[in-house]
């Protein structure tokens, strides 16, 4: 089955290519459109990486981040954050919650296939 990767994004159009990309690549790939869907549907998936937006209704990529942490069996999963934002204070935020990395929309295919590489495998 490969590497399980969680694409969280309230974009329907930045999901879609993140599971067109990561599907190309050999991912298996589970969609949600906010923190909240993803919390709903994580223990379904069990991912082993995890690409989450920042700005999302309900439940934002920080609350995200901070609740997956909170859960024993998710606190080691790499967590990729892919944002329009590229603010040093939002990056030092983001890893304070637990992020493990950080990439700026619009993304490139290659690169966030070599950061998730890198991290997950």
């Amino acid at each position: 089955m490969g590497i399980k990767v969680l694409a969280v994004d309230d974009s329907r159009t930045i999901r879609d290519m993140l599971a067109l990309v990561l599907g190309e690549a050999g991912y298996t790939v589970q969609t949600a459109e906010d923190g909240q869907d993803a919390l709903d549907r994580i223990d379904d998936f069990e991912p082993d990486a995890i690409i989450s937006d920042i700005n999302m209704p309900r439940l934002d990529g920080f609350g995200f981040v901070q609740a997956v942490r909170r859960v024993e069996r998710y606190r080691a999963t790499p967590i990729l954050v892919l944002t329009t934002e590229s603010a040093p204070e939002l990056k030092a935020r983001a890893r304070a919650a637990g992020a493990t990395g950080w990439i700026v929309k619009p993304f490139d295919a290659e690169k966030l296939v070599r950061a998730l590489q890198a991290i997950a495998g």
